[in-house]
């Protein structure tokens, strides 16, 4: 696994050198473009309009846009002055619920793992995990500025990286709850309880990616690629109580044989007691 940053937690006057490592790992497969007519790979050179015809890259710097054709350049050694040694630092501010982060502000994720003080580090996730508790810190990464959660998972410090608040935008439409019919709504949260599970993120599997690579190798021994059928079935309800009285009953549960001699027992039970006050 290819470290992706070296950086240190500051926990007050505690300081604890750490590397990040990518907790994910893209799978999508990808796509080269290719000529139509002769199947010969594209390719994009870097060029302008008074450009030589070579160019290497210690020939292009960084610039900004500020008016359309006018630009002002920033190199490298300028970005380094702006960040100071507390900005390569995730200094804990403040520690928080994990239920007050909205999940819509989590962007990457990354493995803790440290380069020393490890009794420290055992110490803070220790103390992080009795307390339920989530540690925020802003620390720049590469060329940018993150807002951080540090949090412990099955007693491992993971680092993720959290979109600012003037970054996540508003929803266009506001949606109005007060035509909401009580009987609809009592019926909605039926289906919703005969649907409840507990997640858990192995049962769900790319689908799309496995047949995909399925097409590529049938292709590749010269096969052709073959349809899916859809699964979609068209229905006759045409109104939202229909619909809702439907999917209840398609969503109901099979009663296991022990849940049904459970229920004869009590419903025995039941009976002898009218019996006996009879």
């Amino acid at each position: 696994m290819a470290k992706s940053y070296k950086t240190a937690i500051a926990f007050g006057l505690v300081y604890i050198p750490v590397d990040l490592y990518a907790c994910v790992k893209s799978k999508d497969i990808g796509f080269n473009m290719l000529y139509k007519k002769t199947g010969e790979r594209i390719k994009f050179k870097k060029t302008c309009e008074t450009c030589p015809v070579k160019m290497t890259q210690d020939d292009i710097i960084k610039g900004y846009e500020y008016e359309k054709g006018k630009y002002i350049t920033i190199t490298q050694e300028e970005l380094d002055k702006l960040k100071s040694d507390k900005n390569r630092i995730v200094t804990i501010e403040s520690f928080v619920k994990l239920s007050e982060i909205d999940p819509i502000y989590f962007n990457k994720s990354y493995f803790v793992v440290p380069t020393g003080a490890d009794n420290a580090f055992s110490l803070l996730i220790k103390a992080m995990q009795d307390e339920n508790k989530v540690g925020i810190s802003k620390c720049v990464l590469g060329e940018k500025e993150n807002l951080i959660a540090l949090r412990v998972i099955n007693s491992q410090m993971i680092m993720t990286t959290l979109h600012f608040y003037d970054e996540v935008q508003e929803n266009p439409k506001k949606i109005e709850l007060d035509n909401v019919k009580t009987g609809e709504l009592s019926m909605a949260k039926q289906i919703i309880n005969n649907m409840e599970q507990t997640f858990e993120a192995k049962n769900y599997k790319n689908e799309f990616r496995e047949k995909l690579k399925k097409a590529i190798e049938d292709k590749i021994k010269g096969k052709q690629i073959e349809g899916t059928p859809s699964n979609i079935r068209p229905h006759n309800v045409i109104n939202l109580m229909d619909a809702l009285k439907k999917t209840i009953k398609n969503s109901e549960k099979p009663k296991s044989k022990a849940t049904k001699k459970s229920n004869k027992k009590e419903v025995e039970k039941k009976v002898v007691k009218l019996k006996k006050r009879a």
